[in-house]
């Protein structure tokens, strides 16, 4: 499967990690999607991906055309086609909220289709992209698209600023001197970040430090676990293993064992179903 990707240019930046076009035979058909520091814009063009939630109580979802997704924090399945063609962008933790007239605790652990964001308008940016031959121009009018939408709203500054101090950190920078540092209370930062992101800084900085955990983990080499966890800012190993356990479904164990049977994308490890 071809990923192609670029960051878009300023001001999109600020908000959004990549552009991307994905396309061709998936080497896993189902994949667990642990809790990563971004949001997502979907624009599918091949056949549909079904999506499931790690919620039992939460019914499958089938997407045939496109879906926003809010920050997630527990896992999800996804479960490709034979072939993939679809375009995609991985926003920032609080980089939807310029682009989505929608509040982010209604995104928060939900896949929404796009029209329910975007009133009536994914066919006309589906027919666009697929009109288009090529990847770069695909991008071209998703990057098109965004900026013709980019709004940014009040509180967004703040929020950006905080969540580049988390992203800095890997997490590990604790609330109380995330809160000093930008100058407002507590209880303030976390309405905004619930307003732009969905889920609180606290929140936030568990999933930077989770991802700074799993990106780092080398599955051609033994593994102290005991020592990566504590070099990810985790103090207790019972948390570290309840929450390895909650983001992925597997054990360190048996996470390590999935990794060596089925390499990765070293900038992307979702975690093959077997």
């Amino acid at each position: 499967m071809d990923y192609v990707g670029r960051v878009p240019a300023p001001p999109l930046d600020e908000f959004v990690d990549d552009l991307y076009c994905l396309t061709g035979v998936p080497p896993q058909r189902r994949m667990n999607v642990p809790p990563m520091p971004s949001t997502h814009l979907f624009v599918n063009l091949g056949d549909p991906v079904l999506l499931c939630d790690s919620d039992p109580v939460v019914p499958p979802a089938l997407f045939a055309d496109g879906w926003f997704m809010g920050m997630w924090t527990r896992r999800f399945r996804v479960e490709f086609p034979a072939r993939v063609r679809l375009v995609g962008v991985h926003f920032k933790p609080w980089g939807m909220s310029p682009f989505a007239d929608l509040p982010a605790t209604e995104l928060h652990n939900r896949w929404v289709p796009v029209d329910v964001v975007w009133k009536r308008s994914l066919d006309r940016i589906r027919n666009q992209v697929g009109e288009t031959t090529t990847p770069a121009g695909m991008l071209r009018i998703l990057e098109d698209e965004l900026r013709s939408r980019l709004s940014p709203s009040r509180g967004i500054d703040l929020v950006q600023y905080a969540g580049r101090r988390l992203a800095t950190s890997s997490g590990a920078m604790p609330v109380a001197a995330l809160t000093d540092a930008v100058g407002v209370s507590a209880t303030h930062l976390a309405t905004q970040f619930k307003s732009h992101v969905g889920i609180t800084p606290k929140r936030v900085a568990r999933i930077y430090r989770f991802a700074e955990l799993i990106l780092s983990i080398d599955a051609t080499r033994p593994i102290d676990w005991s020592t990566l966890a504590s070099s990810a800012g985790y103090y207790d190993q019972a948390h570290f293993s309840k929450e390895f356990k909650d983001f992925t479904g597997h054990t360190p164990t048996e996470y390590l064992t999935l990794r060596r049977r089925f390499p990765a994308d070293q900038e992307f490890p979702p975690i093959p179903v077997e």
